[in-house]
């Protein structure tokens, strides 16, 4: 198991592997398509921001990318991983690898829209609920998520 910089060739793996993901939390197939355009990894994201993927012999099956949103501030973006491997701490490692990445740099602070589904594997990190987000779907939130890095490490 290797997680490693993706390239802008893996944009079509990446797509896949969140449009399973995101469907293993039991949205229909309609929804997933009404979702299509948020749920697709162009070649030009993973050029323009930090994309990492977890590749087990020789198969990706999980990534999570990050974008900077000022000098302190950092937004996890994505984090899937196949539904075969959901539950089996490959998540984990993507979020261990992510923090492990941030610890050299000056970041005090990560945010992120959480699936709804996924929010308790979150707070297992130390992220709390700082507010919501209301979806296309009726009676739907999405938790935004916020966890404060110590200011003082380095």
């Amino acid at each position: 198991m290797i997680i490693q910089k993706a390239d802008s060739s893996d944009h079509e793996v990446l797509t896949a592997i969140t449009k399973k993901s995101k469907a293993y939390w039991g949205y229909s197939d309609e929804q997933i398509e009404i979702w299509s355009e948020f749920l697709t990894v162009t070649k030009e994201y993973i050029e323009t921001n930090s994309v990492y993927k977890l590749v087990l012999e020789n198969h990706i099956i999980g990534y999570y990318s990050f974008v900077y949103q000022d000098k302190t501030t950092v937004k996890l973006d994505n984090l899937f991983i196949l539904p075969t491997y959901i539950g089996k701490g490959f998540g984990k490692k993507l979020m261990n690898d992510f923090l492990r990445i941030l610890k050299s740099q000056p970041i005090n602070k990560i945010v992120l829209n959480a699936e709804p589904n996924a929010a308790l594997f979150y707070t297992k990190f130390g992220f709390v609920k700082i507010g919501q987000i209301e979806t296309s779907i009726k009676d739907r939130f999405l938790p935004i998520m916020q966890l404060q890095l110590n200011e003082n490490r380095i």
